[in-house]
């Protein structure tokens, strides 16, 4: 199984609920973690830190791309001419792939420093993807990870801005070569959806937007708690929300919206 997490946020952490997702790890024992982005909640060197530590404390492979809130806001030099910097000093290269038993995730990064939350994807990442896709190996399911997500329902008048431009054609061309999924976070509140069926994309399988809310902050939506996913071997999704009594991630949903 593939343990997904997102908008960590270090800087507004909610120790339980760190302890919690250090206990799911050692009795789940996932292949790998995959964090779609928002690491800090200001990019700052202390955060980043106290972020790489925690992943590292669970003792597994993990995959991690940068989001919105992982490049500088109120210092606009350091925006502007080395925005990566500090992620890159402690997780180095912004996009990586990784290969477990069962999957095969390639890691992109949607974050641009001209723009504070909308995502942005460029004509070469969509082409270096999709070639990723082509050798990739048939048996694994193949998944992207961006921080911003692909698609958000028509009544969610904040998400769908955001949306990464040039997704749709993204999208149009990857399906064609077996991506199943995109996890994604950005929006706080987990959902799934079948991209295949939104957008009609004619491909043979389901191309699933797997959305995470808020693993650890205490910056929630909405009122939506803490929440992590898990993609099962058989390409199944289940949602965990952290139940404050227990001090645990309890498993919420188990299929596809």
């Amino acid at each position: 199984m593939l343990l997904h997490l997102s908008d960590l946020h270090f800087g507004t952490e909610n120790v339980a609920c760190m302890q919690a997702v250090q206990q799911l790890c050692e009795s789940m024992r996932p292949e790998a973690v995959v964090v779609s982005g928002d690491l800090t909640q200001r990019a700052r060197y202390t955060q980043f830190y106290a972020c790489k530590h925690f992943l590292d404390s669970l003792n597994l492979p993990y995959l991690v791309v940068p989001g919105n809130h992982d490049i500088p806001l109120y210092h606009l030099w350091n925006r502007f001419f080395s925005p990566f910097t500090r992620y890159q000093l402690f997780f180095g290269c912004m996009e990586t792939i990784m290969e477990t038993d069962h999957f095969y995730v390639i890691g992109i990064n949607s974050i641009r420093r001209r723009f504070h939350t909308r995502g942005h994807i460029s004509l070469n990442q969509i082409q270096a993807v999709d070639a990723l896709l082509q050798t990739a190996p048939s048996n694994k399911f193949k998944i992207l990870v961006a921080h911003q997500p692909f698609y958000t329902p028509p009544n969610d008048r904040h998400g769908i801005k955001d949306c990464p431009v040039l997704g749709r054609i993204a999208l149009e061309q990857w399906s064609k070569n077996g991506l199943y999924a995109l996890l994604h976070g950005h929006l706080h509140q987990p959902a799934v959806y079948d991209l295949n069926q939104i957008y009609a994309l004619g491909a043979t399988h389901p191309v699933l937007d797997i959305h995470a809310g808020t693993a650890i902050s205490y910056r929630l939506h909405q009122g939506v708690p803490n929440s992590l996913n898990v993609l099962c071997h058989n390409g199944d999704v289940q949602h965990y929300i952290f139940d404050a009594a227990q001090k645990q991630f309890v498993l919420w949903q188990e299929s596809a919206e």
